[in-house]
Protein backbone atom coordinates (compact mmCIF):
# COMPACT_ATOMS: atom_id res chain seq x y z
CA UNK A 1 0.00 0.00 0.00
CA UNK A 2 1.29 3.44 -0.87
CA UNK A 3 1.57 5.74 2.18
CA UNK A 4 0.84 9.42 1.79
CA UNK A 5 2.53 12.17 3.85
CA UNK A 6 0.55 14.79 5.74
CA UNK A 7 1.05 18.25 4.24
CA UNK A 8 2.03 19.47 7.75
CA UNK A 9 4.72 16.86 8.26
CA UNK A 10 7.31 18.55 6.00
CA UNK A 11 7.34 21.86 7.92
CA UNK A 12 7.45 19.98 11.23
CA UNK A 13 10.49 17.98 10.15
CA UNK A 14 12.17 21.19 8.98
CA UNK A 15 11.58 22.81 12.38
CA UNK A 16 13.03 19.79 14.18
CA UNK A 17 16.10 19.95 11.94
CA UNK A 18 16.62 23.66 12.72
CA UNK A 19 16.33 23.05 16.47
CA UNK A 20 18.80 20.19 16.20
CA UNK A 21 21.36 22.43 14.49
CA UNK A 22 20.91 25.18 17.06
CA UNK A 23 21.58 22.87 19.98
CA UNK A 24 24.11 20.60 18.32
CA UNK A 25 26.50 22.69 16.24
CA UNK A 26 28.04 20.98 13.27
CA UNK A 27 31.84 20.64 13.04
CA UNK A 28 31.95 23.75 10.86
CA UNK A 29 30.75 25.77 13.86
CA UNK A 30 33.91 24.83 15.75
CA UNK A 31 37.19 26.70 15.54
CA UNK A 32 37.78 30.32 14.61
CA UNK A 33 34.90 32.36 13.19
CA UNK A 34 35.24 33.24 9.47
CA UNK A 35 35.28 37.03 9.14
CA UNK A 36 33.72 38.71 6.12
CA UNK A 37 32.84 42.25 5.14
CA UNK A 38 29.31 41.48 6.37
CA UNK A 39 30.17 40.47 9.95
CA UNK A 40 33.54 41.92 10.88
CA UNK A 41 32.42 45.39 12.00
CA UNK A 42 29.71 43.99 14.27
CA UNK A 43 32.15 41.44 15.70
CA UNK A 44 34.77 44.08 16.47
CA UNK A 45 32.23 46.45 18.02
CA UNK A 46 30.48 43.90 20.22
CA UNK A 47 33.46 42.08 21.81
CA UNK A 48 36.02 43.14 24.37
CA UNK A 49 38.77 41.24 22.55
CA UNK A 50 38.96 39.97 18.96
CA UNK A 51 42.01 37.93 17.92
CA UNK A 52 42.32 37.78 14.12
CA UNK A 53 44.25 35.38 11.91
CA UNK A 54 44.83 36.81 8.41
CA UNK A 55 45.74 33.96 6.08
CA UNK A 56 45.85 32.72 2.48
CA UNK A 57 44.88 29.23 1.39
CA UNK A 58 47.98 28.88 -0.81
CA UNK A 59 50.41 29.87 1.99
CA UNK A 60 52.01 26.84 3.64
CA UNK A 61 52.60 28.75 6.89
CA UNK A 62 48.89 29.65 6.96
CA UNK A 63 48.00 25.99 6.45
CA UNK A 64 50.30 24.93 9.28
CA UNK A 65 48.73 27.48 11.62
CA UNK A 66 45.07 26.89 10.69
CA UNK A 67 44.36 23.75 12.79
CA UNK A 68 46.33 25.17 15.72
CA UNK A 69 44.36 28.42 15.66
CA UNK A 70 41.07 26.51 15.40
CA UNK A 71 42.05 24.34 18.36
CA UNK A 72 42.88 27.47 20.34
CA UNK A 73 39.51 28.99 19.43
CA UNK A 74 37.72 25.96 20.89
CA UNK A 75 39.78 26.06 24.08
CA UNK A 76 39.16 29.78 24.48
CA UNK A 77 35.40 29.37 23.90
CA UNK A 78 35.37 26.81 26.69
CA UNK A 79 37.38 29.08 29.00
CA UNK A 80 35.42 32.25 28.20
CA UNK A 81 31.89 31.20 27.16
CA UNK A 82 30.19 34.55 27.83
CA UNK A 83 29.07 36.49 24.77
CA UNK A 84 30.90 39.76 24.17
CA UNK A 85 34.12 38.66 25.88
CA UNK A 86 36.45 37.23 23.24
CA UNK A 87 36.27 35.94 19.66
CA UNK A 88 38.95 34.28 17.54
CA UNK A 89 38.33 35.15 13.92
CA UNK A 90 40.00 34.21 10.65
CA UNK A 91 40.17 36.22 7.43
CA UNK A 92 40.75 34.60 4.04
CA UNK A 93 42.66 37.49 2.47
CA UNK A 94 42.21 36.24 -1.11
CA UNK A 95 38.44 36.37 -0.71
CA UNK A 96 38.24 39.37 1.64
CA UNK A 97 40.67 41.70 -0.10
CA UNK A 98 39.04 44.85 1.31
CA UNK A 99 39.58 43.63 4.89
CA UNK A 100 43.19 42.67 4.12
CA UNK A 101 43.80 46.13 2.68
CA UNK A 102 42.09 47.83 5.62
CA UNK A 103 44.39 46.05 8.08
CA UNK A 104 47.53 46.59 5.94
CA UNK A 105 48.43 42.91 5.67
CA UNK A 106 51.82 42.36 4.04
CA UNK A 107 52.68 38.84 5.20
CA UNK A 108 50.86 35.58 5.88
CA UNK A 109 49.80 34.60 8.42
CA UNK A 110 49.43 37.83 10.39
CA UNK A 111 47.84 37.79 13.85
CA UNK A 112 46.27 41.04 15.05
CA UNK A 113 44.41 42.06 18.21
CA UNK A 114 41.42 44.40 18.47
CA UNK A 115 40.42 45.56 21.96
CA UNK A 116 37.14 47.37 22.55
CA UNK A 117 36.93 48.08 18.81
CA UNK A 118 40.44 49.57 18.73
CA UNK A 119 43.20 47.90 16.72
CA UNK A 120 46.33 47.27 18.76
CA UNK A 121 49.43 48.58 17.05
CA UNK A 122 51.26 45.42 18.08
CA UNK A 123 50.76 42.13 16.33
CA UNK A 124 50.94 38.79 18.09
CA UNK A 125 54.47 37.50 17.48
CA UNK A 126 54.75 34.85 20.17
CA UNK A 127 54.70 31.06 20.14
CA UNK A 128 52.19 29.47 17.79
CA UNK A 129 50.53 26.77 19.84
CA UNK A 130 46.98 26.39 21.16
CA UNK A 131 48.17 26.66 24.77
CA UNK A 132 50.25 29.76 24.01
CA UNK A 133 47.27 31.43 22.34
CA UNK A 134 45.08 30.58 25.34
CA UNK A 135 47.59 32.01 27.80
CA UNK A 136 47.93 35.12 25.64
CA UNK A 137 44.17 35.69 25.64
CA UNK A 138 44.00 35.15 29.41
CA UNK A 139 46.70 37.77 29.85
CA UNK A 140 44.90 40.18 27.53
CA UNK A 141 41.69 39.86 29.54
CA UNK A 142 43.33 40.50 32.91
CA UNK A 143 42.50 43.81 34.58
CA UNK A 144 45.24 46.14 33.28
CA UNK A 145 45.05 48.43 36.31
CA UNK A 146 46.65 47.79 39.71
CA UNK A 147 44.82 49.31 42.66
CA UNK A 148 46.80 51.01 45.44
CA UNK A 149 45.47 51.26 48.98
CA UNK A 150 47.47 54.30 50.09
CA UNK A 151 49.67 56.96 48.50
CA UNK A 152 52.65 55.30 50.18
CA UNK A 153 52.22 52.36 47.78
CA UNK A 154 53.14 54.69 44.89
CA UNK A 155 56.59 55.29 46.37
CA UNK A 156 57.64 51.79 45.32
CA UNK A 157 56.75 52.09 41.61
CA UNK A 158 59.47 51.01 39.20
CA UNK A 159 61.41 54.16 38.29
CA UNK A 160 62.42 52.59 34.96
CA UNK A 161 58.77 52.25 33.86
CA UNK A 162 56.31 54.88 32.70
CA UNK A 163 53.13 54.96 34.76
CA UNK A 164 49.64 56.42 34.49
CA UNK A 165 47.98 57.01 37.87
CA UNK A 166 44.26 57.63 38.34
CA UNK A 167 42.71 59.17 41.45
CA UNK A 168 38.96 58.51 41.70
CA UNK A 169 36.15 58.69 44.26
CA UNK A 170 34.43 55.48 43.16
CA UNK A 171 34.79 52.59 40.78
CA UNK A 172 31.36 53.22 39.21
CA UNK A 173 32.24 56.69 37.89
CA UNK A 174 31.89 57.02 34.09
CA UNK A 175 35.36 58.61 34.01
CA UNK A 176 36.82 55.42 35.46
CA UNK A 177 35.12 53.35 32.76
CA UNK A 178 36.87 55.50 30.13
CA UNK A 179 40.18 55.19 31.99
CA UNK A 180 39.88 51.40 32.13
CA UNK A 181 39.13 51.08 28.41
CA UNK A 182 42.17 53.19 27.52
CA UNK A 183 44.32 51.17 29.93
CA UNK A 184 43.16 47.95 28.27
CA UNK A 185 44.37 49.25 24.90
CA UNK A 186 47.70 50.66 26.08
CA UNK A 187 48.77 48.32 28.87
CA UNK A 188 51.87 47.17 26.96
CA UNK A 189 53.14 50.75 26.85
CA UNK A 190 52.61 51.87 30.45
CA UNK A 191 51.85 50.62 33.91
CA UNK A 192 48.40 51.72 35.11
CA UNK A 193 47.51 52.36 38.76
CA UNK A 194 44.36 53.58 40.46
CA UNK A 195 43.20 54.59 43.92
CA UNK A 196 39.63 55.07 45.15
CA UNK A 197 38.10 57.02 48.02
CA UNK A 198 40.39 57.66 50.98
CA UNK A 199 43.37 56.11 49.16
CA UNK A 200 43.45 59.03 46.71
CA UNK A 201 41.42 61.79 48.40
CA UNK A 202 44.49 63.91 49.18
CA UNK A 203 45.37 64.11 45.47
CA UNK A 204 42.13 65.50 44.02
CA UNK A 205 39.02 67.51 44.98
CA UNK A 206 35.95 65.38 45.81
CA UNK A 207 33.97 64.58 42.67
CA UNK A 208 36.81 65.58 40.36
CA UNK A 209 38.96 62.60 39.34
CA UNK A 210 42.51 63.28 38.15
CA UNK A 211 44.89 61.30 35.92
CA UNK A 212 48.64 61.84 36.13
CA UNK A 213 51.55 60.64 34.02
CA UNK A 214 54.67 59.64 35.96
CA UNK A 215 57.78 59.25 33.76
CA UNK A 216 60.59 56.71 33.97
CA UNK A 217 62.67 59.09 36.09
CA UNK A 218 65.65 56.70 36.24
CA UNK A 219 66.00 56.87 32.44
CA UNK A 220 64.72 60.31 31.46
CA UNK A 221 64.59 63.95 32.47
CA UNK A 222 60.79 64.10 32.10
CA UNK A 223 58.47 65.41 34.80
CA UNK A 224 55.01 64.42 36.07
CA UNK A 225 52.11 65.77 34.01
CA UNK A 226 48.37 65.97 34.67
CA UNK A 227 45.73 65.34 32.02
CA UNK A 228 43.70 68.49 31.44
CA UNK A 229 41.14 67.22 28.92
CA UNK A 230 37.79 65.50 29.31
CA UNK A 231 37.90 62.23 31.25
CA UNK A 232 34.76 61.08 29.48
CA UNK A 233 36.28 61.47 26.02
CA UNK A 234 37.91 58.13 25.13
CA UNK A 235 39.80 59.38 22.05
CA UNK A 236 41.17 62.48 23.80
CA UNK A 237 42.41 60.51 26.80
CA UNK A 238 43.86 57.73 24.65
CA UNK A 239 45.81 60.16 22.46
CA UNK A 240 47.27 61.91 25.52
CA UNK A 241 48.28 58.69 27.27
CA UNK A 242 49.70 57.25 24.05
CA UNK A 243 51.88 60.33 23.58
CA UNK A 244 53.18 59.97 27.13
CA UNK A 245 53.62 56.20 27.16
CA UNK A 246 55.14 55.64 23.71
CA UNK A 247 58.37 57.62 23.97
CA UNK A 248 60.28 59.17 21.09
CA UNK A 249 63.28 57.04 22.13
CA UNK A 250 62.47 53.37 22.72
CA UNK A 251 64.48 50.45 24.02
CA UNK A 252 65.08 47.64 21.55
CA UNK A 253 64.96 44.10 22.92
CA UNK A 254 64.90 40.67 21.33
CA UNK A 255 61.18 40.60 22.14
CA UNK A 256 60.26 43.75 20.16
CA UNK A 257 63.02 43.76 17.51
CA UNK A 258 60.85 42.11 14.84
CA UNK A 259 58.10 44.69 15.37
CA UNK A 260 60.54 47.63 15.23
CA UNK A 261 62.35 46.25 12.19
CA UNK A 262 59.09 45.81 10.32
CA UNK A 263 58.37 49.54 10.70
CA UNK A 264 60.99 49.95 7.98
CA UNK A 265 62.80 53.02 9.36
CA UNK A 266 66.58 53.15 9.92
CA UNK A 267 67.74 52.73 13.52
CA UNK A 268 69.79 55.36 15.35
CA UNK A 269 70.94 53.35 18.36
CA UNK A 270 72.69 54.18 21.60
CA UNK A 271 74.51 51.06 22.82
CA UNK A 272 75.09 51.35 26.56
CA UNK A 273 76.20 49.33 29.57
CA UNK A 274 73.33 47.76 31.51
CA UNK A 275 73.88 50.06 34.51
CA UNK A 276 74.60 53.26 32.55
CA UNK A 277 71.46 55.32 33.07
CA UNK A 278 73.07 58.75 32.60
CA UNK A 279 73.99 58.16 28.95
CA UNK A 280 70.40 57.07 28.27
CA UNK A 281 69.00 60.19 29.93
CA UNK A 282 71.32 62.50 27.99
CA UNK A 283 70.72 60.73 24.67
CA UNK A 284 66.93 60.96 25.11
CA UNK A 285 67.13 64.62 26.04
CA UNK A 286 69.28 65.49 23.02
CA UNK A 287 67.02 63.56 20.63
CA UNK A 288 63.92 65.33 22.00
CA UNK A 289 65.54 68.79 21.74
CA UNK A 290 67.39 68.47 18.44
CA UNK A 291 65.89 65.65 16.34
CA UNK A 292 62.14 65.81 16.94
CA UNK A 293 61.57 66.67 13.27
CA UNK A 294 63.27 63.40 12.22
CA UNK A 295 60.84 61.05 13.99
CA UNK A 296 59.07 60.18 10.71
CA UNK A 297 62.38 59.19 9.11
CA UNK A 298 64.21 57.18 11.76
CA UNK A 299 63.63 55.07 14.87
CA UNK A 300 65.52 56.37 17.90
CA UNK A 301 66.54 53.45 20.09
CA UNK A 302 68.64 52.40 23.06
CA UNK A 303 70.14 48.93 23.34
CA UNK A 304 71.79 47.01 26.15
CA UNK A 305 75.28 46.56 24.73
CA UNK A 306 75.79 43.37 26.70
CA UNK A 307 72.67 41.72 25.25
CA UNK A 308 73.41 43.03 21.75
CA UNK A 309 77.10 42.13 21.74
CA UNK A 310 76.86 40.64 18.23
CA UNK A 311 76.08 43.93 16.42
CA UNK A 312 78.85 45.59 18.44
CA UNK A 313 81.31 42.91 17.38
CA UNK A 314 80.18 43.46 13.79
CA UNK A 315 81.19 47.11 14.20
CA UNK A 316 84.58 46.08 15.58
CA UNK A 317 83.59 47.13 19.12
CA UNK A 318 83.03 45.44 22.47
CA UNK A 319 81.44 46.19 25.83
CA UNK A 320 84.62 48.01 26.82
CA UNK A 321 83.91 50.65 24.13
CA UNK A 322 80.46 51.59 25.47
CA UNK A 323 78.65 53.90 25.27
CA UNK A 324 78.58 54.40 21.52
CA UNK A 325 76.09 55.40 18.82
CA UNK A 326 75.50 53.75 15.45
CA UNK A 327 73.07 53.77 12.53
CA UNK A 328 71.64 50.57 11.08
CA UNK A 329 70.10 51.41 7.69
CA UNK A 330 68.96 47.77 7.18
CA UNK A 331 71.64 47.56 4.52
CA UNK A 332 74.76 48.72 6.36
CA UNK A 333 75.84 49.85 9.81
CA UNK A 334 77.73 53.09 10.44
CA UNK A 335 79.47 54.14 13.63
CA UNK A 336 79.13 57.67 15.03
CA UNK A 337 82.83 58.57 15.26
CA UNK A 338 82.97 60.03 18.77
CA UNK A 339 80.30 59.54 21.43
CA UNK A 340 81.15 62.82 23.18
CA UNK A 341 80.27 64.69 19.95
CA UNK A 342 76.65 63.89 20.78
CA UNK A 343 76.76 66.85 23.16
CA UNK A 344 77.76 69.25 20.36
CA UNK A 345 74.63 70.76 18.84
CA UNK A 346 74.03 69.61 15.28
CA UNK A 347 76.46 66.67 15.23
CA UNK A 348 73.86 63.90 15.49
CA UNK A 349 71.59 65.65 13.01
CA UNK A 350 74.47 65.92 10.54
CA UNK A 351 75.18 62.22 11.04
CA UNK A 352 71.61 61.46 9.91
CA UNK A 353 71.83 63.87 6.99
CA UNK A 354 75.03 62.14 5.87
CA UNK A 355 73.14 58.84 5.86
CA UNK A 356 70.32 60.25 3.74
CA UNK A 357 72.72 61.87 1.23
CA UNK A 358 74.83 58.74 0.88
CA UNK A 359 77.87 60.50 2.31
CA UNK A 360 78.43 57.88 5.03
CA UNK A 361 78.56 55.11 2.45
CA UNK A 362 80.71 57.12 0.05
CA UNK A 363 83.24 58.15 2.68
CA UNK A 364 83.53 54.62 3.99
CA UNK A 365 84.68 53.54 0.52
CA UNK A 366 86.77 56.53 -0.52
CA UNK A 367 87.65 58.45 2.63
CA UNK A 368 86.46 61.94 3.63
CA UNK A 369 85.11 64.28 1.00
CA UNK A 370 87.71 66.88 0.06
CA UNK A 371 85.65 69.63 1.72
CA UNK A 372 84.90 67.81 4.98
CA UNK A 373 87.36 66.07 7.30
CA UNK A 374 85.07 65.58 10.27
CA UNK A 375 84.43 61.84 9.72
CA UNK A 376 87.50 59.82 8.82
CA UNK A 377 86.87 56.05 8.93
CA UNK A 378 90.34 55.28 7.51
CA UNK A 379 90.05 51.53 8.16
CA UNK A 380 87.06 51.36 5.83
CA UNK A 381 88.89 52.36 2.67
CA UNK A 382 88.59 49.84 -0.08
CA UNK A 383 86.01 47.74 1.79
CA UNK A 384 82.27 47.79 2.34
CA UNK A 385 80.57 49.07 5.50
CA UNK A 386 79.45 46.35 7.94
CA UNK A 387 76.20 44.80 6.80
CA UNK A 388 73.02 45.32 8.81
CA UNK A 389 72.59 42.98 11.76
CA UNK A 390 69.16 44.18 12.90
CA UNK A 391 67.44 43.33 9.62
CA UNK A 392 68.15 39.71 10.56
CA UNK A 393 65.73 40.17 13.48
CA UNK A 394 62.85 41.15 11.16
CA UNK A 395 60.03 38.82 10.03
CA UNK A 396 61.61 35.52 9.02
CA UNK A 397 61.04 33.79 5.68
CA UNK A 398 60.90 30.58 7.75
CA UNK A 399 57.83 31.88 9.62
CA UNK A 400 55.93 34.04 7.12
CA UNK A 401 55.10 34.33 3.46
CA UNK A 402 56.25 37.90 2.88
CA UNK A 403 54.37 40.01 0.34
CA UNK A 404 55.03 43.19 -1.51
CA UNK A 405 52.82 46.06 -0.34
CA UNK A 406 50.95 46.22 -3.63
CA UNK A 407 50.10 42.51 -3.86
CA UNK A 408 46.84 43.11 -2.03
Amino acid sequence: MIQTRSPLLGPCLALVAVLHVLHHPTPTDAGAVPMTSENIDMTLASNELVFLNFYAEWCRFSNILAPIFNEAADKIKEEFPDAGKVVLGKVDCDKETSIASRFHINKYPTLKIVRNGQLSKREYRGQRSADAFLEFVKKQLEDPIKEFQSLKDLETLDSKKRSIIGYFDRRDQPEYDTFRKVATNLKEDCQFHVGFGDASLAMHPPGTPIIVFRPDVALSHDNDETFTGSLQNFDELKIWIQEKCVPLVREITFENAEELTEEGLPFLILFHRPDDHNSIKDYKSIIERQLLDEKQNVNFLTADGKRFAHPLHHLGKSEDDLPLIAIDSFKHMYLFPNFSDMYTAGKLKQFLQDLYSGKLHREFHYGPDPTNNEIQPETGKGTSPPESKFKELGPSKHRYTLLEKDEL
